[in-house]
């Protein structure tokens, strides 16, 4: 169990990261990474919506990283697919039922999209009878939101790409006129 260190010269608290526990077992538990490539969901947004770091989000998606339960239920609620979606499948890397459901659910998401951006009378209902018909196969994707248009704001204390990846300063002096 970690404990909490205090630092009386400089009054500072220090918290240990908890650390996730990686299986001994050589096989995956989970296929985190997989199913978020395949709804086209970014590990910066998973990461920010779980509260936690970009690291930490890669740590998550490894999947020798045993997870609690409620770390996968919160991960199923961002990646909108099942449960049983998330674990491995003893059968075979990806089942039929699973890549027919993401493909669904890229489709919905498309329809949502062109509903929303479409300024078009004609447009609108074509998407929206699309959307429909999407909903009569496969009732699950009526909550389903459209593909984000704009990526999500940075707050005031997050920091971009460039201070995870910085340029060096030998690649502006290279190629300078």
């Amino acid at each position: 169990m970690s404990t909490v260190e205090y630092n009386c010269e400089t009054s500072s608290v220090r918290i240990p990261r908890p650390t996730i526990a990686k299986s001994d077992n050589p096989g995956p538990l989970h296929r985190l990474h997989e199913v978020r490539q395949q709804q086209g969901i970014s590990l910066r947004s998973v990461a920010r919506r779980l509260s936690v770091t970009i690291p930490e989000a890669r740590d998550h998606e490894d999947p020798r990283t045993d997870l609690k339960v409620s770390d996968l239920l919160k991960w199923q609620a961002i990646l909108e697919v099942p449960l049983a979606d998330l674990l491995v499948d003893s059968e075979g890397p990806l089942s039929e039922p699973v890549s027919n459901r993401a493909s669904m659910l890229r489709i919905m998401k498309t329809a949502k999209a062109i509903l929303e951006a479409s300024r078009e009378c004609g447009v609108k209902r074509l998407a929206n009878m699309l959307v429909g018909q999407l909903v009569q196969v496969m009732p699950e994707l009526a909550d389903v939101a459209a593909w984000h248009t704009v990526g999500q704001r940075r707050t005031q204390d997050e920091v971009g790409r460039i201070v995870e990846r910085p340029v060096p300063d030998s690649f502006f002096n290279e190629h300078s006129p």
